[in-house]
């Protein structure tokens, strides 16, 4: 018989996820449903770390208690550390440095990559919560070009306000309305895109919607981390 080595107190969930405290449902598809994801996670949840606090008011006073919640989800088992808002990019480098483990704050992180990936003459653009709010130190600790065209969905009557308002009820479909009306203006602006990346982890769901509707890859934090997971827990060949 094979001989195992413990140290963990939980075992098969490679990723361990921080999260917003935030009281908004969480539908099918949003990072914060457990349900997403096609192989288990850790949740811890960072106290104080409301919507309104992290994009607006850049997660400000919040470092220590994201390190610390980081380095319990790592305690308990996870290998790699994920966040729930891409405008934590912020603290890439401080979570880094403190967790020990690979860290992905933002699905931002994805930009140059996608870049690289697109036939010449056709760029990624940003589809954010808000744009506003998403500075060019975001977009520089996220390792993009602060040139990299970006649209907000501020103008729709539903995504953002309840997301950063931290409501409890959610009308799916004018959310969804929200995002595409809000990528259509970006591809409109930009016709030269070649590719689409979510900031907001919220967005997930509407990723299929967005992708039909403009015709362009769209990439999201759940393709990032479904990529992230692959590499802490690769599959083996053939299935045993």
């Amino acid at each position: 018989m094979a001989k195992v080595t413990g140290g963990k107190a939980l075992y098969g969930a490679a990723v361990g996820i921080l999260m917003l405290e935030a009281r908004f449902p969480r539908i099918q598809g949003d990072m914060g449903n457990a349900l997403t994801w096609p192989f288990p996670v850790l949740y811890k949840v960072v106290r104080d770390a409301s919507p309104e606090r992290v994009v607006h008011r850049r997660a400000e006073g919040l470092l220590d208690a994201f390190i610390a919640a980081g380095r319990t989800l790592v305690a308990e088992g996870a290998d790699g550390i994920a966040t729930n808002c891409g405008f934590l990019s912020l603290y890439q480098d401080d979570l880094s440095a403190a967790l020990g483990v690979p860290v992905a704050t933002s699905s931002l992180m994805q930009v140059p990559l996608i870049a690289r990936t697109l036939p010449p003459g056709r760029g990624v653009g940003i589809l954010t919560i808000s744009a506003k709010t998403l500075s060019e130190e975001h977009l520089v600790k996220a390792g993009v070009d602060p040139a990299t065209p970006v649209m907000g969905t501020e103008a729709g009557r539903e995504f953002t306000r309840v997301i950063l308002g931290n409501e409890t009820e959610l009308d799916i479909e004018a959310a969804r309305q929200d995002n595409l009306d809000a990528a259509r203006a970006l591809q409109a602006r930009h016709p030269d895109l070649g590719a689409i990346v979510l900031e907001c982890t919220n967005m997930i769901p509407y990723a299929a919607d967005i992708r039909t509707a403009t015709g362009l890859p769209v990439y999201s934090m759940y393709n990032f981390v479904t990529w992230f997971q692959t590499a802490l827990a690769p599959p083996r060949f053939p299935p045993t």
